[in-house]
C-alpha cells in the first residue's frame, strides 16, 4: 500500500505544489509580506485546492497535500517560530479550505469551464491571486487594534492585604497547570516587582510547557506600575513581551483589584487586554481568551498555595 502511494504521480506532484503553495506563505510570514488573516489561512489553501483539483490524474493528490502541508507547519514549530496549540488550530483552517478549493474545481470542471492538466507551468498559475493578494493587503491594512479584555474572579479566604502581599511579587510560581498549560503554553515561572511605587517595573518570566522545547516556548513580560494601593489594585501597563512563537499576540494591560468579602476574605479579579493579529476572529479568539484564562487559573492556584504555606489555614 505505502508503496503504491508513493509510486503514484500524482501523489508525488501534489507534493511539489503543496510545498511551493504553502512554503510561499510561510516566506511571505517571514519577510512581513503577509498577515494571519483570511489570505493566508483561507484564500492560500482554497487556491492549493484548485491546482489539486485541475489535475489530470489526481489519485492520491490529497492525501499528499494534507501530509506535506502538516510537515511543513511542524517544520516551523521546531525553530519556535509556532506552537503545538497553533499549528492544530491553523490546520483546522488550511485542510478544509483545500477540499473546498478541490471540490469547486471538480464541480466546475462538469462544465468544461476548466481544463485538465498536469503541466507545472499552468498548475501553478491559481498562485498568483495570493501573490496579488497577501502584500496588497499587508501594506494597505488599517492601524485600528482590536482591544480584548479577558477577566478572571476567585474568592480568597485571606485579606485584601494578604491577597496583595502574596501576589505582588512571586519568586516560585509552581501550582496545578490548567490543560493548555500541561501542553503548550508559556508557563509563568516568576514574577518581580523590584519597586512597590507607581513606575516601577514587574518582570514576569515564562518557560515552555510540555510539548515545547524550554528555549522555544519561553521569554518575558516587562510591566510598568500605573496604579498601586495595597490591598485594593495593582494597575500595569505591559511595555515588553517576548514569548517565543507569539508574535501575533500584543499584551497590553494587566490589573488586580482585591475587593472585601465578608469579615476576611478577599474577591481576586484578575484582568488581561491585549491585541491579536489573527484572523477570522470568530475562530481564534476563542482559543485566545481560554489560553490567557487558563494562565489566569495557574497564577490563582500557586496564589493559593503560597497563601496556605505562609498562613497555615
Amino acid at each position: 500500500m505505502l508503496n503504491t502511494i508513493l509510486k503514484d504521480k500524482s501523489f508525488r506532484l501534489s507534493i511539489l505544489l503543496t510545498t511551493i503553495f504553502i512554503g510561499t506563505g510561510i516566506i511571505f510570514l517571514f519577510f512581513g509580506l503577509a498577515d494571519y488573516s483570511w489570505i493566508l489561512f483561507g484564500l492560500l489553501p482554497v487556491v492549493l485546492g484548485v491546482a489539486i483539483g485541475t489535475m489530470k490524474v489526481r489519485g492520491y493528490a490529497l492525501l499528499g497535500a494534507v501530509i506535506t502541508t502538516i510537515l511543513l507547519l511542524i517544520a516551523i514549530y521546531i525553530p519556535g517560530f509556532s506552537g503545538v496549540i497553533c499549528i492544530v488550530m491553523a490546520l483546522g483552517l488550511i485542510v478544509p479550505f483545500i477540499f473546498l478549493g478541490y471540490v469547486i474545481t471538480r464541480l466546475v470542471k462538469r462544465y468544461k469551464i476548466i481544463k485538465e492538466t498536469n503541466r507545472f507551468s499552468v498548475l501553478v498559475l491559481p498562485l498568483i491571486p495570493f501573490l496579488i493578494a497577501a502584500p496588497t493587503e499587508h501594506f494597505l491594512k488599517s492601524d485600528k487594534e482590536t482591544i480584548i479584555v479577558v477577566k478572571t474572579e476567585k474568592v480568597f479566604n485571606y485579606s485584601p492585604i494578604e491577597v496583595y502581599d502574596a501576589i505582588k511579587s512571586v519568586d516560585t510560581l509552581d501550582a496545578e497547570k490548567p490543560l493548555l498549560l500541561k501542553l503548550d503554553l508559556p508557563i509563568p515561572t516568576k514574577c518581580i516587582l523590584e519597586k512597590e511605587e507607581v513606575g516601577a517595573l514587574r518582570t514576569c518570566y515564562f518557560r515552555g510547557g510540555r510539548l515545547s522545547n524550554a528555549d522555544f516556548g519561553g521569554g518575558t513580560i516587562t510591566e510598568r506600575v500605573t496604579q498601586l494601593e495595597p490591598g485594593r489594585v495593582l494597575k500595569m501597563d505591559v511595555i515588553d513581551y517576548n514569548l517565543i512563537g507569539r508574535k501575533w499576540i500584543g499584551f497590553k494591560q494587566a490589573i488586580y483589584y482585591f475587593e472585601p468579602v465578608g469579615n476576611n476574605s478577599c474577591k481576586l479579579t484578575r484582568i488581561t487586554t491585549y491585541t491579536s493579529v489573527l484572523t477570522p476572529r470568530f475562530y481564534w479568539e476563542p482559543m485566545e481568551t481560554l489560553g490567557v484564562s487558563q494562565e489566569h487559573d495557574y497564577v490563582f492556584n500557586n496564589l493559593e498555595k503560597d497563601l496556605k504555606m505562609k498562613y497555615g489555614r
